[in-house]
């Protein structure tokens, strides 16, 4: 521009001819007619020319025509927000907009495209991915926290959905797993339906191997993508920009409701999210700055009516833990035994464990379910998992233990009985007569029958308690005799009477 300017001062202020004027710009006097019409055609004088800076001349110069245009212009942020629907097309909405005016001129399938990719440019350029509605949601937690009165803090959670923008925030006291999947369900909720693509950062407490390439979830996630009939996409690590919906929603959450609760005092978790969820409303209901409506609008128009629907069932919390079937056809987990079919003893299992049940699945099917019990050392049986007729359970029977524990010793008999008939059910006191007699490998055979004979003694019920006997030796403890004194007596004479 400042050689433009030079040639006009010349022209105009200095007139100079056109020869002149290009021999001391050392440019082409083609040059110096061609600048010297476009300011002519914008109506300008060198006066008019000096009160304008670079940017407004380049446009009064070489700036589109300012025409009178004849065609009806389309709103072009209403076709931006239109593309986001699946399927959606350019072609589409260029023949409906004719269908809508067609008395009217409109502009050319290409010229339509060409206006549109123009307006498209004045958009903020992190909006440049296109998403489909109901595709995908963005979630994500904010940096800043929420104090609380006893000294914690409450951590904020963030969701976006990709084509409306429409945003979901709330407080958790961590972030951890439970925290993450939680508020992930909170916010499925709260949208009213199930996306098809959930897109997180690889925060450990989901993604247990954050591979740029292959990501691995934890079973945890997997259980929670089955339960809603989606799935986690994590984005690729160090790129924020896969996840710049949710970037832009967290900036979005920290301005308009954090900063408007920095002055309030909180003292518990529910209390932040209940300041926080007519905050929420506002945002959602504010208008967009470029675009038509606003998130709530938009989310009514394009993200709910793709959502999947919820499922019937509340997702809980479920920890899988790899369990094995022992002998006496139960799983042992924190110390409760868990009854399964007597077919899969021996057989490794995976136990889904909720806060409530504590499902047994073998190769993903279910085989047993139960109601979870912290009674450590109990048993949770189901009848028709002990039934005797089956081979592989009637290898061992109470008379064989029995028999076994005959052979070893009256005593260690006697135990083996009592052990099994103490139980609700014979098959309980398995596990703890094999317990019993395998000390007969560490400790002999004969020290096993003593330590017997003093459990029985003892009256106790429990094979650790001989075990702690062997240990401590006091099987081999011979019994003190005390020292023989004459009885009282009125017939007997002591000492005493002979002095």
């Amino acid at each position: 521009m400042r050689k433009i300017r030079d040639v006009l001062r010349l022209k105009l202020e200095a007139r100079l001819s056109h020869e002149r004027t290009a021999a001391a710009l050392q440019i082409s006097k083609g040059v110096v007619t061609k600048y010297l019409t476009l300011a002519t055609a914008a109506g300008l004088d060198w006066n008019q020319i000096q009160a304008l800076d670079d940017t407004a001349l380049h446009n009064r110069m070489l700036g589109s025509p300012q025409r009178v245009s004849g065609f009806v212009q389309p709103d072009y942020g209403r076709i931006h927000q239109e593309l986001r629907r699946k399927g959606m097309t350019l072609m589409l909405l260029w023949e409906e907009h004719g269908a809508q005016h067609a008395d009217q001129a409109i502009h050319s399938y290409s010229q339509f495209c060409e206006n549109y990719r123009r307006y498209a440019k004045t958009l903020k350029r992190s909006m440049r991915q296109i998403h489909r509605a109901g595709e995908k949601l963005f979630i994500d937690y904010a940096g800043p926290t929420v104090g609380l009165i006893d000294g914690n803090r409450a951590h904020i959670f963030v969701a976006a959905l990709g084509a409306s923008s429409y945003t979901f925030a709330c407080a958790t006291p961590r972030e951890t797993m439970a925290d993450w999947l939680g508020a992930t369900a909170q916010a499925l909720r709260f949208m009213g339906g199930v996306p098809q693509l959930i897109v997180p950062d690889n925060p450990k407490a989901l993604i247990a191997n954050a591979d740029r390439y292959e990501p691995r979830a934890n079973e945890t996630v997997h259980d929670f993508a089955r339960h809603y009939g989606t799935s986690f996409l994590p984005a690729r690590p160090y790129h924020p920009q896969d996840k710049g919906k949710v970037e832009s929603a967290v900036q979005v959450v920290e301005r308009w409701i954090l900063m408007r609760l920095r002055h309030q005092k909180f003292a518990t978790v529910d209390d932040v999210n209940e300041a926080i969820t007519p905050l929420l409303e506002q945002l959602n209901a504010k208008a967009f700055q470029k675009l038509p409506g606003s998130r709530a609008s938009a989310f009514a128009q394009l993200d709910a009516p793709a959502l999947q629907s919820l499922p019937a069932q509340t997702w809980e919390l479920a920890v899988y833990k790899t369990v094995r079937v022992h002998i006496d056809q139960h799983v042992e987990f924190e110390g409760h035994r868990y009854s399964v079919p007597q077919s899969l003893v021996g057989q490794v299992l995976e136990a889904r464990v909720t806060a409530h049940t504590v499902e047994l699945l073998h190769r993903g099917q279910r085989v047993a379910s139960h109601l979870r019990c912290a009674h450590k050392g109990g048993f949770t049986t189901v009848p028709e998992h002990l039934s005797a007729a089956h081979r592989a359970h009637l290898e061992w029977t109470p008379e064989r233990l029995i028999h076994w524990g005959n052979s070893i010793g009256i005593a260690t008999g006697a135990l083996v009985t009592r052990l099994l008939e103490t139980r609700k059910h014979p098959e309980h006191g398995y596990r703890a007569c094999l317990g019993l007699l395998a000390l007969a490998k560490r400790f002999t055979r004969p020290r096993l029958e003593a330590a017997c004979v003093v459990a029985l003694e003892l009256g106790t019920t429990n094979s650790t308690h001989v075990r702690d006997i062997l240990v401590n030796g006091r099987d081999q403890v011979q019994p003190i005799t005390p020292e023989w004194t004459s009885p009282q007596h009125a017939h007997v004479r002591g000492p005493e009477y002979y002095q």
